[in-house]
């Protein structure tokens, strides 16, 4: 389906942030496309933005690391619990 629509602002928006696969489903929710089509669109797009393909590649999101040291965190929180009983 090579659509040539403009990408959502909201899919450009996730794409800045490093979140491509955010970025696909807002594609397939805004546009009612398949999941191929959407991929697509998204890596069509950033064909034409060589400094967000690049940060894609750069490794895992602000996010990722986030959600990690939650975790480490939340175990770290339960031994001490343990230990304590």
């Amino acid at each position: 389906m090579s659509d040539a629509r403009p990408l959502p602002p909201a899919a450009i928006s996730a794409l800045t942030q490093g979140r491509k696969i955010e970025a696909i489903k807002i594609v397939r929710r805004e546009w009612g496309s398949d999941l191929k089509d959407a991929k697509d669109a998204v890596d069509a797009y950033l064909k034409t933005r060589p400094d967000l393909a690049t940060s894609m590649q750069a490794g895992p999101g602000q996010g990722y690391l986030l959600w990690l040291l939650i975790a480490l965190v939340a175990v770290i929180v339960g031994i001490l619990y343990l230990r304590a009983r």
